[in-house]
């Protein structure tokens, strides 16, 4: 049993253009930093040490609800204190919510007698993403969680399939410097899809599924393609329609919303032209006066990782 956990829980890109809350997968370099210290009084407590505007009453801090729902299965004496660094910013489209909830239940088990698998940890993240996105989906948390690119089949029960990373494969995200929720973004897409979009967007899953497999850069290329939420979110994003064309002009697989937005991630394969997309997306950026930060990442593997524990 542990009394003082530090985690790094990763950024990730949900959806992947045609895989909407059913794709994602977790990225390097860019995440939250969280230590966790076991306390003599009950409950939970929450330090916000670079993000003042988080909410630190736990019932309303993902990252509290999280660590609650993992602390309410497996108690332990006392409470526990938890301090976020945040790396990733509420409402950029990289999973911040999923990062906090993964660290969440990470850190805390770390603290239990008989701390649990990774895999059996999920439930109790998603309690923590369900209160930030007002709906239980895992396509951030469990590339965050586990690493790597994540079909989730189902949320209950949970059933996941890891899918094979291509090698050489890397993400480039831009992030506007503008904020977008993602329980507002999804009120968007009304509750009903025609349905010759949904056929054309399962038919993108299931040929991306096989160009991962097969490292089919030409399929993956045909697939990463979203014609259910782009059309409709794409206008929330400043100069979307240009972004993409440049990233595409480039040699980007494929370019899309991440998540609910407004990031925009592209699929590339190699380090040097994941560079020059960045920086081809940058200099259109710094024209356009769009402030933006720029993440170049190869696929993290692992994805949340314990920094230390004593």
């Amino acid at each position: 049993m542990k009394n003082t956990v530090q985690v790094f829980a990763p950024a990730s890109v949900a959806n992947l253009s045609c895989g909407f809350d059913v794709l994602g997968l977790c990225l390097e370099g860019v995440g939250d930093t969280m230590s966790f210290q076991r306390t003599s009084d009950s409950g939970i407590k929450i330090f916000n040490k670079n993000n003042s505007s988080l909410p630190t009453d736990p019932k309303q801090n993902v990252a509290g609800v999280a660590a609650q729902a993992l602390l309410d299965a497996h108690p332990i004496a006392g409470g526990v204190q938890i301090e976020i660094e945040k790396g990733i910013l509420p409402g950029s489209g990289i999973g911040s919510s999923a990062a906090s909830a993964v660290g969440a239940v990470v850190g805390i088990n770390q603290l239990l007698e008989h701390p649990l698998p990774k895999q059996d940890l999920l439930p109790f993240a998603l309690a923590g993403e369900a209160m930030a996105s007002k709906d239980a989906h895992a396509d951030n948390i469990a590339p965050a969680l586990l690493g790597g690119i994540i079909l989730v089949r189902s949320v209950y029960p949970m059933d996941l399939v890891k899918l094979p990373i291509p090698k050489d494969l890397f993400a480039v995200v831009l992030h506007p410097q503008i904020e977008l929720k993602t329980a507002e973004a999804r009120a968007l897409l009304g509750n009903q899809v025609l349905l010759k979009s949904a056929i054309q967007q399962w038919a993108n899953v299931g040929a991306l599924v096989h160009a991962l497999h097969t490292d089919d850069d030409s399929l993956m290329a045909r697939s990463l393609q979203d014609v259910i939420a782009e059309p409709l979110r794409k206008k929330l994003i400043p100069e979307f329609d240009r972004i993409q064309k440049i990233a595409l002009q480039e040699g980007a697989l494929g370019c899309g919303i991440s998540g609910a937005g407004p990031s925009i991630f592209s699929l590339v394969k190699g380090a040097e032209k994941s560079h020059n997309i960045a920086h081809a997306l940058s200099y259109f950026c710094n024209q356009k006066g769009i402030e933006h930060q720029l993440y170049t990442s190869p696929i993290n593997r692992n994805g949340v990782e314990i920094i230390s524990a004593k």
